[in-house]
């Protein structure tokens, strides 16, 4: 029990190394955005981020039954 402890430590502890060594070598130190809006592949193909999809559908339903309404 106590050796798979100490692997999963070291595991955690090499990771983590690299993870800073690749922040100091990085030009501006910063790691490069994740978001599906920031991909300009995903925005050439038309895949928008979830919270955009949804408030896309929400405009949508609402200018639908206003016109119901009118």
């Amino acid at each position: 029990m106590v050796e798979i402890i100490a692997i999963s430590t070291l595991i955690i502890a090499i990771s983590m190394a690299f993870l800073c060594i690749k922040l100091v070598f990085r030009k501006d130190g910063r790691f490069s955005s994740q978001h599906i809006h920031d991909s300009k592949a995903m925005r050439e193909r038309g895949i928008h981020c979830v919270m955009d999809q949804d408030r896309e559908l929400r405009t949508r339903s609402r200018l639908s039954v206003n016109e119901r309404n009118n």
